[in-house]
């Protein structure tokens, strides 16, 4: 398509790249600000550097960042002065799973967006994808309290990404 204007939706390798950085971006402003500031991405795969440095930036600005990849994660967690607010969690179910949700917090204006698209070079810069935002206050919350954090509290089949690239088993409670 030779449409390069879109009024909501976020059309890769048109303007995807550039607003979820800039979202990222408003984030490590509000963290700078003392502004309520968290990311949390769900995703198959997350290997663009350029996505990678933007979350480690959020990180050293005290961006709380929650991100569930569930294949590959070039990204590292937990290095002191790097990536220390930064957790990686990856759940593998049955399933091969195709949802991708980019939540922002945005000083308590919440911002939820679904898509098709991983943080990957491919998916950023070469192929076709679209990221659309939720719009109603109510979904975004079940999207978050409910779904999101659903994955956080498996303690089945979640891994954690460890600071050295391994994943630790997540334990069930007795």
């Amino acid at each position: 398509s030779t449409k390069q204007d879109y009024k909501k939706l976020l059309i890769a390798p048109v303007n995807l790249r550039h607003k979820i950085e800039g979202l990222i971006k408003r984030e490590v402003e509000h963290a700078q600000a003392g502004k309520k500031a968290r990311i949390i991405f769900k995703m198959n795969s997350l290997v663009d550097d350029r996505m990678i440095q933007l979350l480690y930036q959020a990180s050293q600005a005290g961006v709380k960042v929650d991100l569930l990849v569930r294949g590959m994660c070039c990204l590292r967690p937990g290095i002191k002065g790097v990536s220390e607010n930064i957790r990686v969690i990856s759940v593998v179910g049955r399933y091969l799973e195709h949802s991708r949700i980019y939540y922002f917090q945005n000083n308590g204006n919440d911002e939820l967006y679904l898509g098709s698209a991983d943080l990957m070079p491919r998916n950023l810069n070469h192929r076709v994808e679209v990221v659309f935002p939720v719009e109603s206050k109510t979904h975004i919350r079940h999207l978050r309290d409910k779904v999101l954090e659903r994955y956080f509290k498996d303690n089945t089949r979640a891994r954690i990404l460890e600071s050295d690239g391994s994943y630790k088993r997540v334990k069930p409670a007795d």
